[in-house]
């Protein structure tokens, strides 16, 4: 992703419990906290699952602020740079999506207004902090969180139950589960490694405790070769190179086609993934099950892979409006209830009182009526919080996906793609003239 930066540079200086430094300060946007008198009209573009129920419900409730809703693709599938195209261009939408990942390079940019006037500390302390953290930027908030989107494993409980294994807790586990699976049927595989998405290498990381993006005082400090994020690579490699798991693009028609004829019988994921699979194979109903994601000691660990918040761009003129839009969606139960009762949205709110109206408005019958929600609670609660964003993720996300696409058979692996990415990433900072150590 490319953006634009603004003409006026300073540094901002906030915690994700790892400093956040950015340059290019976003637009302050509107002074007054006023709720709109209305009635107004704005505009939101967005991707996720039961965004247009969503809208839709919220225009049949209020008459003050009507929404006009336009989706676009996923923001690293082509979302982010039509974002970025319509702030250069100056005729952005009011809201719009943007995953905790990519918020520290669109506020760095100077693409969205600080939105603490109107979505105030009491609103945010109804949220789950690890939300909360990755939308505060130097000590200002730049966008309402949706969702958390804690790790899990979603296996073929009737498969695992035909090749006698058993739903692996640890790392240690997940490999010997992976050899049984391989032994039972030479065509089955117990997961599979995604090359063109580094976002779930980096949750794995984040779960084994590496933090690649620090800041302290005016310096950035990066690192994606620590001992955890090495111990990751290794391991994954060592799948790889054993055979023991596909390696198929998200999404793509080979990974869906292998989930359907059951030669992938598992999906290392996150709690929005729950709907993806229920959506995608219907087919499959009662056959899945979810798993707390395998850690490396057996203990409660996770990343976050995705999480959605709703930021205001910088030209916006209803501020008021779009927080007001984006709060319904995040915060109330019309709101939660919208989303899910689509049957497309397995959203794991921010908002912890809304969990069990999320739940509840989840048909988890596709699960064998498991109570999938407790299992993303107890996932949730886990995310390890010493893990920031920098303002370079699409500089070092299209790196190492570039790199992970060149992956072979005694070739180049992880670890050298992911050192790639590590110096793609000092590089970009180096170029904007920023203090790097790393």
């Amino acid at each position: 992703m490319s953006l634009s930066r603004s003409r006026t540079s300073c540094v901002i200086v906030g915690t994700a419990t790892a400093l956040a430094v950015l340059t290019a300060c976003g637009s302050s946007g509107e002074d007054s906290a006023n709720k709109p008198a209305g009635p107004v009209t704005i505009t939101f573009w967005g991707w996720a699952k039961g965004s247009k129920d969503v809208v839709d419900a919220f225009n049949a409730s209020h008459t003050d602020i009507q929404v006009k809703f336009e989706e676009i693709p996923s923001g690293t599938a082509g979302g982010y740079a039509k974002i970025s195209n319509a702030v250069k261009a100056g005729n952005a939408p009011d809201l719009v999506s943007i995953e905790y990942s990519s918020l520290p390079e669109f506020v760095s940019s100077g693409a969205l207004q600080d939105i603490g006037d109107q979505f105030t500390e009491a609103d945010r302390a109804k949220l789950l902090p690890q939300s909360v953290e990755l939308t505060t930027l130097g000590g200002k908030s730049w966008a309402v969180p949706f969702d958390a989107a804690p790790q899990a494993f979603f296996y073929r409980k009737d498969l695992f139950a035909t090749y006698k294994v058993q739903a692996p807790a640890t790392w240690d586990e997940f490999r010997k589960a992976a050899e049984q699976v391989k032994k039972a049927d030479a065509k089955a595989r117990i997961a599979t490694f995604f090359p063109d998405d580094p976002t779930t290498f980096e949750a794995m990381a984040w779960q084994a405790g590496a933090q690649w993006f620090k800041a302290e005082n005016d310096t950035w400090k990066i690192d994606t070769t620590d001992a955890a994020t090495t111990k990751v690579a290794a391991y994954w490699q060592g799948l790889l190179d054993d055979g023991l798991v596909h390696k198929n693009a998200s999404f793509s028609p080979e990974w869906t086609g292998s989930l359907k004829n059951g030669t992938t019988i598992g999906y290392l994921g996150a709690s929005w993934g729950a709907g993806v699979l229920k959506g995608t194979l219907p087919e499959q109903s009662g056959k899945w099950a979810v798993a707390p994601m395998p850690s490396w000691d057996g203990k409660p660990a996770s990343g976050m892979l995705g999480g959605t918040s709703f930021a205001v761009t910088k030209d916006s003129k209803q501020k008021a409006a779009a927080v007001t839009f984006a709060e319904w969606m995040s915060t109330t139960e019309e709101g939660v209830k919208a989303r899910i009762a689509s049957g497309t949205s397995s959203a794991f709110p921010a908002a912890a009182a809304l969990r069990p109206v999320a739940k509840k408005a989840f048909d988890a019958s596709y699960y064998g009526g498991q109570d999938i929600y407790a299992l993303f609670e107890a996932s949730g609660a886990s995310i390890n919080p010493n893990w920031a964003w920098g303002p370079t993720t699409g500089t070092t996300n299209t790196t190492i996906k570039d790199h992970f696409g060149k992956i072979t058979q005694g070739g180049p692996g992880i670890k050298e793609a992911v050192k790639a990415g590590h110096d793609a990433t000092v590089a970009e900072l180096t170029k904007r003239g920023l203090k790097v150590e790393g």
